[in-house]
């Protein structure tokens, strides 16, 4: 019992050690696990490990099979969530480089650090191969982390970020096929009998998932399923699809549960961001059990197997030379600079799934006694801690060695999509600033990408927003919704983050009668609140722009606009393009280049009135 609530406190403790120290969690988790497992047997008085998950084959926590039966339905889990993340629309708009990183750099870290395995360490074909399957993946949960603090461009971010996420599938379903490929051929010798196996589990694992899919699918539209029990009920769902598509086609499970929650997250189901935070929260959870766990079972041994200059040699063979050409090959002919592709080359760490299979396959396969299987294990946490630990600490420095650090963000954050919103957004994007809505509203959001406008659907209450690494250009806050508390509340949790620059909100309209009582974030003017800009926006459908000769010729213009109430101030537009955004202490403003813009929504400003 003592282990046992142990592990999850340790988990929780390493989690939030992640979070403080901005490190993906996937370090302290499989520190703390080797801390308590094989490197506590050098300073434990009898030489045994604080947390045993299996021991002598019949004991301690997990004794039999019953650590790989945990293993396989915490993975599937974790899968099924990531899965559920996939949009069949985003795997076409996020662009050619990032199709080939999911297709062509995956197939040269197959054959690249297939062949360094195989040369470096002596190991079998079928087993080297097992070993570059597993570290394929990246996945999100450890290249968010890295980036979330790095200001980038909006596409290096996206590149990484879309690659992590649509990668892990792919990595899975490759592993599951050479390991199916090895364990039928370990003792039929690769006959017709291993090709029939590998078909099989193809055709179960697609057909489970799909099918069960548009089961669970159609059950949440009809509310057959109370709502009290929806996330329970998808639970036992996907738990009992891996289960009954592994007992018809063996090892096919993480493969159906994959396609599972692929197809779930590409059906329009109202609950669906239900059931992706629910998943979420319980990866987290599962994630801080399992690599605890896997890192624990690892004996002293398995690391002496490593210890040489042999792995070594072997990390930088992955790091220096497979990763850099996939992703060059993937990006040729693309719109990335040379530096950009140097430090996507660079950020490329190996997560979850790579430790979790490679300890369940390595260890079925050793159980066997397939040759060489006691590597796997090892070399792929090798590959894993490595990788993290290098790109964690390294990436801010690299990003600025080779020219990719944004020295200043330039990008904006509106909070709010509507009509006053998406106008706003329209004028910053023509003149070349990154900008991204959000709004709960579906309808707002379409509305926005219809007009080529990043945008996303989501909560400020949520933590979708503080994780999502295409903001990390993001240094203006500008929240533009109808509802004050909303605004004020999203200036007070997002400034820090996205308002280094400058955090804005529209008054209200009781600050608005009360021009003593105008906030320092106050946004555009202190005489206008968002009834105003609708008002404006319904009524002149449009932003114009007036030229401003020098700070003096200003003053005289913004007198104007607060005497006129059909005049609403927006930006200052400097002569190389780049926009200022008006507080409503407009008169403040300290300097303006000569021939600068004023940018202003309303009734056009009669130009001979301020000459």
């Amino acid at each position: 019992m003592l282990e046992l609530a142990g592990i999850i406190i340790l988990g929780i403790l390493a989690q939030w050690v992640a979070w403080k120290f901005k490190i993906p969690a996937i370090l302290p988790l499989i520190l703390i696990g080797l801390l308590v497992g094989p490197i506590a047997t050098l300073y434990t008085n009898d030489g045994t490990k604080l947390i045993q998950p299996i021991w002598n084959g019949t004991e301690g926590l997990f004794p039999g099979e019953s650590l790989f039966y945990f293993v396989s339905l915490a993975i599937s889990i974790i899968l099924f969530e990531g899965g559920l993340t996939l949009r069949r629309s985003e795997i076409f708009n996020v662009g050619p480089v990032i199709i080939k990183l999911i297709t062509v750099a995956v197939v040269v870290t197959f054959f690249g650090a297939g062949l360094a395995a195989h040369f470096i360490f002596d190991l079998s074909w079928p087993i080297s191969f097992l070993f570059s399957s597993l570290i394929i993946v990246t996945g999100p949960t450890v290249i968010t982390p890295i980036l979330r603090n790095i200001p980038l461009k909006k596409d290096i971010s996206a590149v990484l970020k879309w690659e992590g996420i649509l990668i892990d599938p792919v990595g899975a379903l490759v592993a599951v096929l050479v390991f199916e490929f090895i364990r039928a051929g370990a003792s039929e010798e690769f006959t017709v009998t291993a090709l029939i196996e590998f078909a099989k589990i193809v055709i179960f694992g697609c057909t489970f998932g799909f099918t069960f899919a548009h089961g669970l699918a159609f059950s949440l539209k009809r509310k057959i399923v109370p709502h009290y029990l929806l996330n329970v009920v998808t639970l036992a769902a996907v738990l009992g699809v891996f289960v009954l598509s592994d007992v018809f086609a063996h090892e096919s499970g993480l493969l159906s549960v994959v396609v599972m929650g692929m197809v779930l997250g590409n059906i329009n189901l109202p609950n669906l961001d239900e059931i992706l935070y629910f998943k979420e929260s319980l990866s987290v959870l599962l994630i801080s059990i399992l690599f605890i766990l896997l890192a624990a079972n690892i004996n002293i041994e398995d690391l002496i197997l490593i210890y040489n200059w042999k792995a070594v040699l072997l990390f930088a063979c992955v790091v220096f030379i497979v990763r850099p050409l996939g992703v060059f090959l993937s990006s040729s002919k693309s719109g990335l600079k040379t530096n950009e592709k140097l430090f996507i080359s660079w950020v490329g760490p190996r997560g979850i799934v790579a430790a979790g299979i490679a300890s369940l396959f390595g260890l079925k396969l050793y159980k066997v006694g397939v040759p060489g299987a006691e590597y796997i294990t090892p070399l792929v946490f090798m590959i894993v801690l490595g990788t993290v630990l290098l790109n964690a600490t390294t990436a801010r420095y690299v990003a600025k060695l080779v020219g990719v650090f944004l020295k200043k963000s330039e990008g904006i954050l509106i909070i709010g999509a509507s009509k006053i919103s998406r106008l706003i957004a329209v004028y910053i994007k023509e003149n070349n600033q990154h900008v991204v809505l959000v709004d709960s509203n579906r309808e707002n959001i379409n509305k926005a990408k219809d007009l080529g406008l990043d945008a996303i659907e989501g909560n400020i209450y949520g933590e979708q927003l503080k994780d999502n690494v295409e903001l990390s250009d993001v240094g203006y806050l500008m929240a533009l919704t109808a509802n004050s508390d909303i605004n004020k509340y999203a200036i007070n949790k997002f400034r820090d983050q996205f308002g280094e620059n400058g955090s804005f909100r529209l008054i209200t309209t009781d600050e608005m009668n009360d021009p003593e009582n105008n906030p320092q974030e106050g946004l555009f003017s202190h005489t206008d609140d968002y009834y105003n800009l609708i008002a404006m926006a319904e009524k002149y459908p449009g932003i114009q722009e007036i030229k401003i000769k020098n700070k003096d010729h200003y003053n005289t213009v913004i007198n104007i606009t607060k005497a006129d109430k059909e005049i609403i101030p927006l930006f200052i537009k400097s002569p190389d393009k780049s926009i200022r955004i008006i507080s409503s202490h407009s008169a403040e403003v300290s300097e303006i280049e000569d021939d600068s813009f004023l940018a202003y929504i309303g009734k056009p400003i009669d130009v001979e009135e301020i000459k």
